[in-house]
């Protein structure tokens, strides 16, 4: 009899263990919430669909999940600008960082390519540009002893600021276009410097705002630029937090170097 009951109780014994597991499993689970994505995680999603997009523009133009996936890209490093802008100690080494970078790059693909196209960071240095303008203009708005007049003076500055980029959208061919420099803009019209907490919902309200900023962006460039949405639920994610590596020198290298490499085998391929 101790022959069959023993396995039986040993048996039992397991499942009580397992159900143990699985409740203090599942308790865990509740008790931290919901997965968060550093800023670090979601730069690499970015950089790794950018990534795949260029493959598909260059290599496979008829796969369109390719080019799908691609749209990931631009909203999530859009946040992010908006972020760098929000935090950054230095705000011009921040905006000289990115500008310098853009314009060794135009003269890379000019030579190279005799590209006259501007890219992504060129897009993104104007962005910077009318973040700084918004930033100085809330702090104005904010501050009654400077008087209306030197507040008037913040706010047109601000709004020269978005004409001037809208005026070089009709005479330059730029990445994503007028409303591809915007949508930082968007992103950051309710951030307070040094991550402040506002007033609304946390992220959830600058997430909401860049999604506002796409819907005219889509509907300027069309097509699967609709699928540019479907980043908006890994922002919302967004822990807030940078990660526990300095990655932003690597992500500066990535997107000329990725080009870099994806051209020239195009161009040994044809």
């Amino acid at each position: 009899m101790k022959k069959f009951v023993m396995p039986i109780l040993n048996a039992l014994q397991v499942c009580g263990c397992i159900q143990i597991w699985r409740k203090s499993m599942l308790s865990g689970l509740k008790a931290s919430g919901p997965t968060k994505l550093s800023g670090n995680a979601l730069k690499i999603i970015a950089a790794a669909s950018m990534a795949v997009d260029h493959i598909g523009f260059l290599f496979f133009p008829r796969i369109k999940i390719l080019r799908i996936l691609g749209r990931l890209a631009f909203p999530i490093f859009a946040f992010m600008i908006a972020e760098g802008c929000r935090y950054t100690k230095n705000r011009l080494r921040h905006f000289l960082s990115i500008f310098l970078l853009a314009v060794l790059c135009q003269t890379v693909y000019y030579f190279a390519l005799r590209d006259t196209g501007m890219s992504i960071l060129v897009t993104f240095s104007l962005s910077i540009l009318m973040i700084y303008g918004l930033q100085h203009c809330k702090k104005a708005l904010s501050n009654p002893a400077l008087g209306w007049l030197r507040q008037s003076g913040a706010v047109l500055l601000f709004l020269l600021l978005v004409a001037a980029v809208y005026l070089l959208n009709q005479w330059l061919t730029i990445d994503y276009g007028y409303w591809g420099c915007m949508v930082p803009v968007f992103a950051s019209l309710f951030q307070q410097r040094g991550g402040e907490k506002t007033k609304f919902y946390g992220n959830t309200v600058h997430v909401a705002m860049l999604g506002l900023g796409l819907i005219p962006l889509a509907l300027t460039l069309g097509g699967i630029q609709f699928y540019s949405f479907l980043a908006l639920p890994l922002l919302l994610l967004y822990s807030g937090k940078r990660g526990n590596w300095n990655m932003k020198y690597f992500f500066y290298v990535f997107y000329p170097a990725h080009l870099v490499v994806l051209q020239g085998i195009y161009l040994l391929l044809h």
